[in-house]
């Protein structure tokens, strides 16, 4: 039986009712935390500065960790009306510490938009987690092919998942330069991840990596994309009543 990716297992709020400070300041600080590399003091600072408004850096972490659900709640609503169906997905892992002791991130992330399609954070590296990643994209596109480094693990997980999808496994990503993109994209990762200096716990690392990669496949313009977010080369086209709704997609 395939087990159920992490980011199916996101836990805090979905919604921003009831809380203390008003909406556009969340969106502010969570804004200055995905985008960029402002630590939770330094937003502190910020929004105390710039808005008059007190809010401790203990406030803005939790803020940061609990609204996972809500961001994945917009994902599940708007991901079905994206195409996929693309020339390569590629697909890598990438270490990171949770107190101290090493996990593995699995992202899948489609050639032509960037998008990341799907990740899991396990304490495994093994075809397991690669049939967990795999597994909850198959609904979501057929690619020509999907790229990943010669790791083994990767080989039946594809060909049982995908049977019609070509498998091409390359030496290294950063040798070949046709399959750069998952290494821009783990780049862009680490830069942030590199911050956080670790993670305290599992639950905390999956809320944070979820929301990160809902910024980077909604809010984040990328130069790459002129100027586009890999959700609107996907075919997202909101109106003005549905970016409302969704607070932070552009």
């Amino acid at each position: 039986m395939i087990a159920a990716p992490s980011m199916s297992s996101l836990a805090g709020r979905t919604d921003f009712k009831r809380m203390r400070y008003p909406a556009h300041i969340i969106i502010t600080a969570l804004s200055m935390f995905y985008l960029g590399k402002n630590s939770f003091r330094n937003i502190a600072l910020i929004l105390r500065v710039i808005f008059n408004v007190k809010v401790s850096h203990t406030t803005i972490g939790n803020w940061c960790k609990s609204f996972a659900p809500m961001f994945d709640n917009m994902r599940l609503e708007l991901i079905s009306s994206l195409d996929f169906n693309s020339d390569e997905w590629h697909v890598d892992e990438t270490v990171v510490k949770i107190k101290g002791v090493k996990y593995y991130i699995w992202f899948l992330v489609d050639s032509e938009t960037r998008f990341v399609i799907g990740f899991h954070l396990s304490p495994h590296r093994d075809s397991p987690q690669a049939f967990t990643l795999l597994d909850s994209a198959k609904d979501l596109g057929q690619p020509q092919a999907i790229v990943s480094d010669r790791y083994a693990a990767y080989k039946v997980p594809v060909k049982s998942i995908f049977p019609s999808t070509q498998h091409i496994r390359v030496e290294s990503f950063k040798d070949d330069i046709s399959n750069n993109l998952i290494e821009s994209f783990n780049h862009q990762f680490k830069a942030w991840y590199k911050t956080k200096q670790g993670f305290n716990s599992y639950l905390s690392a999956n809320n944070l990596i979820s929301t990160f990669v809902f910024f980077y496949n909604f809010v984040r313009p990328h130069s790459s994309l002129n100027g586009h977010t890999p959700a609107q080369v996907a075919g997202l086209n909101l109106s003005k009543k549905q970016k409302r709704k969704y607070l932070l997609v552009a």
